[in-house]
């Protein structure tokens, strides 16, 4: 007899990386830090986040960003998706409040909607999809970028006093733990940039790392604060719903409004995939500084959406693939070329950012 194995549908992004992060809240809630292991952690979070940003600085050529502002009708909307649509529809959520969900969970779904964009899994599906992957490359480098400084303004000016006690202290911390390593990076990166190159692998572990810490580190301090109680099965549906909504009409509005914009088939795949998307690399550490002790409850929408994202999307950029070589363009763009408009196998990175 022939042996069947089971496998999943190959659609379905079940990353390990995600499995880490399932696992990491469970070991929160089981064993979360306590005095000075709380301590202990919560400095190891913060220098964490300062290495984070440090590498993120030192990793994004300044160069390749400038070239890419030569399209920048795509990167203006995908920056207005993300930054202008999203936190309308964030804002819109407040009327869920407290019928489907509670004023700390909106909060974080607010600061979701607040999040840049992601760089290599709208890279990665474009690619899949057969759309325009400099574009997708350089829209999403420029909306990490612009997220360093637009998220917690925004986060200040939307979130306020119900940010977990936002305030003037972590516009600081913000400058402090994010801005300061970032620009540094960029300022050693003509030093360090060939090293990073040469260990790509090892640093990438060592983002994953860090980030985990910090999840741990959130949750933990949830646990000791004793909120987890305000999470009901009810609430938790209640959350999932919205956020199935809000991808649902992000992935509508960046596809037919590219669309309406005259944009060719190669940039509305990189508009909806980097327009549609929320970073859990760059939203977590935010987080963690924004939030502080409520940062589990602030990052439990977004931990939620990036899964849901990540399994959407993939449907859809397989869907594209099959795609005919020239859909129906709209009369502007119907006699450009097609660049590189040939099957692209399913790359080989780990859309986890």
């Amino acid at each position: 007899m022939s042996r069947r194995t089971l496998a999943l549908p190959s659609w379905l992004p079940v990353d390990a990386y995600i499995l880490a992060l399932i696992g990491t809240v469970v070991l929160a809630a089981l064993l979360p830090a306590r005095g000075t292991a709380a301590d202990v952690a919560g400095g190891a979070s913060t220098g964490a986040v300062a290495l984070l940003f440090f590498l993120y600085g030192a990793r994004l050529s300044t160069a390749e960003a400038l070239d890419g502002l030569k399209h920048w009708r795509l990167h203006l909307t995908v920056l207005a998706c993300t930054f202008l649509i999203f936190p309308l529809l964030g804002l819109a959520s407040g009327g869920l409040v407290p019928y489907v969900l509670t004023p700390e969970l909106q909060a974080g779904f607010l600061f979701l909607c607040l999040v840049p964009s992601t760089i290599q899994s709208s890279i990665a599906f474009t690619s899949i999809a057969r759309g325009n992957v400099p574009a997708a490359i350089c829209a999403g480098s420029f909306s990490s970028l612009a997220g360093i400084l637009l998220t917690p303004l925004l986060a200040a000016l939307l979130l306020g006093s119900t940010g977990g006690g936002f305030s003037a202290d972590s516009l600081l911390k913000i400058v402090l733990q994010l801005l300061v390593p970032f620009l540094a990076g960029q300022f050693l990166r003509r030093w360090v940039g060939g090293f990073l190159a040469r260990h790509k692998k090892v640093l990438g572990l060592v983002d994953r790392g860090s980030i985990l810490l910090v999840v741990y580190t959130a949750f933990s301090e949830g646990m000791v604060a004793g909120i987890w109680h305000q999470v009901t099965p009810a609430r938790l549906g209640g959350l999932l719903a919205a956020e199935a909504v809000l991808l649902a009409v992000m992935l509508a509005l960046t596809w037919y409004g590219a669309r309406r914009l005259g944009f060719g088939r190669e940039d509305r795949i990189a508009i909806q995939f980097a327009g549609s998307k929320k970073s859990l690399a760059a939203g977590l550490p935010m987080a963690s500084v924004l939030f502080g002790a409520h940062a589990s409850l602030a990052v439990l929408p977004l931990m939620l959406f990036h899964q849901m994202q990540l399994m959407v999307c993939a449907v859809i950029a397989k869907r594209r693939s099959r795609d005919p070589e020239r859909g129906p363009e709209p009369e502007s763009v119907r006699n450009r070329e097609d660049a590189g408009a040939g099957p692209v196998s399913d790359p080989a990175v780990t859309v986890t950012s």
